[in-house]
């Protein structure tokens, strides 16, 4: 069962930009499906953070969402979608899930994801359920391929237990409990 958690369940972060943001690059690529406008993505050698706007079933115009991968967190990616109050909320979802769902359905519980042909656009359909109700997300296809394709520069997969720390991640959570 893939289980999403919402971060402010968690506990901590791993400090992203913590190293390497002297080799931060950053560049826009061109929308496809919200009437133009312009999507950001960032990349150093420990983060990609991909922006982009986003059709949350039920509203009328387009949300943005902000897709982070760090390679201190290998396994998984961050989904934000920011609200009208400007406030982000966040969702941990396993970056195997992801990868998968740009080729088939994929997920049981609380994230489902399959890929898409809506109106003539390639998308991603994304469900995610919590004990506070349902959303269903569509995003762009070819955006999310982009990011994932750079997720998988920064940490191949089966290298991501290479990239983990677990001695000291005991250490972290074992002071914290201390404290």
């Amino acid at each position: 069962m893939q289980r999403v958690t919402p971060l402010h369940e968690r506990a901590a972060l791993a400090p992203w930009g913590a190293k390497g943001d002297e080799c931060a690059v950053e560049w826009i690529e061109p929308a496809r499906r919200a009437g133009g406008a312009q999507r950001g993505r960032t990349m150093n050698k420990d983060l990609v953070q991909q922006d982009m706007f986003t059709v949350l079933h039920g509203q009328p115009a387009p949300v943005v969402t902000r897709w982070s991968y760090s390679a201190y967190d290998p396994f998984a990616v961050s989904l934000a979608v920011r609200t009208r109050q400007d406030r982000w909320v966040e969702w941990l979802i396993g970056r195997e899930l992801v990868i998968s769902a740009l080729e088939e359905p994929t997920g049981e519980g609380d994230v489902r994801m399959r890929p898409l042909t809506v109106q003539g656009y390639d998308i991603v359909e994304i469900e995610i359920r919590s004990h506070d109700g349902r959303a269903v997300l569509e995003v762009d296809h070819e955006l999310l391929r982009s990011f994932v394709e750079s997720t998988l520069e920064l940490v191949p997969v089966g290298t991501e237990a290479e990239r983990m720390d677990l001695d000291g991640e005991i250490a972290r959570i074992t002071r914290s409990c201390a404290e």
